[in-house]
């Protein structure tokens, strides 16, 4: 492995990847950096989610993605992006975290990682978001019950399960789990209703459910405490305790702030969650490193998805040529 990159990559998600490609394809030396497995977020959604996007708009560097129905599947994204890692054989480092990123020089970063010391004129900045969940920060939210990520429905076979959140994660969660037997399913939500971000095939149906009563709903409401064997849940009218046995707290993720802090990226003022960067360059007020993809939006989520930040790879590429050539 070279000892120094034009360009480093953290975060071998898709918008990782584009960025390698687009390295690649300018002549730029780069290495894709990865704390986990390739698309290490995408691995760990659910194991029969749907994408909202179809296949087209996931596809990247114009290798073409088939799928075999009209939204793909996570299994489906796998072996694509699998795809795409071998036939353009990109230079990437798996299973190797990043501990810190400094300027070692003017002209360069050191990159310090589990496997060793390397580094780039140029770090990109492809996280994401998926790695670090949003803290209920309640009593009982240690309990070995309770799991800010979903995978699969038998585990709550039988049970009496809550759901917290009124997204796509939730809401998926919550209608999987009732039709494969789970013997209460109960969300609890803090908005009014179910968001209008939610799938517009899935929407009515997890509506419907709720009218019915097959699942139940609290709306404008949150949890106090979480106990072994039951919830406290405040609602508008009440304080109730209802039975329970597991906890899926899918309230959203957010970028590692720490991380960006640590390099010196400030967050902008109107959102104090979310990074300053140049939205034409991508650049942010650090100069050589950059954003892509959805950790560019901080707690703004539903803002970039792959299909809209794919185009990110080529902004960045552009503006380190333009670096590249003596003025």
């Amino acid at each position: 492995m070279e000892s120094k990159y034009d360009i480093i990559i953290i975060g071998a998600g898709p918008i990782g990847l584009a960025c390698g490609i687009r390295a690649q394809e300018n002549n730029l030396s780069y290495l894709i950096i990865d704390k986990g497995c390739l698309v290490n977020s995408l691995y760990h959604y659910p194991y029969g989610m749907t994408f909202f996007s179809t296949s087209d708009k996931l596809e990247i560097g114009g290798v073409p993605f088939i799928s075999h129905n009209p939204k793909p599947t996570r299994m489906e994204a796998l072996e694509y992006y699998r795809r795409v890692t071998t036939s353009k054989r990109l230079n990437v480092s798996l299973y190797n975290p990043v501990q810190s990123i400094k300027k070692a020089t003017d002209d360069w970063f050191e990159v310090n990682t589990d496997k060793g010391t390397t580094s780039a004129k140029n770090i990109v900045l492809a996280t994401g978001f998926y790695d670090l969940p949003h803290m209920l920060n309640i009593p009982g939210e240690e309990l070995p019950k309770v799991a800010h990520y979903y995978k699969e429905p038998h585990p709550y076979f039988g049970q009496k399960l809550a759901i917290v959140g009124a997204a796509n994660s939730a809401v998926d969660a919550a209608l999987e789990c009732y039709r494969k037997g789970a013997e209460e399913v109960t969300m609890v939500i803090r908005e009014d209703k179910i968001r209008d971000t939610v799938k517009y095939w899935v929407k009515p149906d997890i509506e419907n459910r709720i009218k019915e009563g097959s699942i139940k709903a609290y709306f404008q409401s949150e949890i106090k405490e979480i106990k072994e064997h039951s919830l406290l849940i405040q609602t508008p009218e009440e304080s109730l305790e209802i039975d329970n046995d597991f906890v899926l707290a899918l309230t959203g993720y957010e970028p590692n702030y720490d991380f960006l802090k640590s390099m010196g990226v400030q967050n902008r003022p109107e959102h104090p969650f979310a990074p300053v960067y140049n939205e034409e360059t991508m650049e942010t007020n650090i100069e050589g490193i950059y954003l892509a993809g959805v950790i560019c939006g901080g707690m703004e989520t539903n803002k970039w998805f792959i299909e809209n930040s794919r185009v990110h790879a080529d902004m960045i590429m552009a503006h380190i040529l333009k670096q590249e050539v003596p003025s």
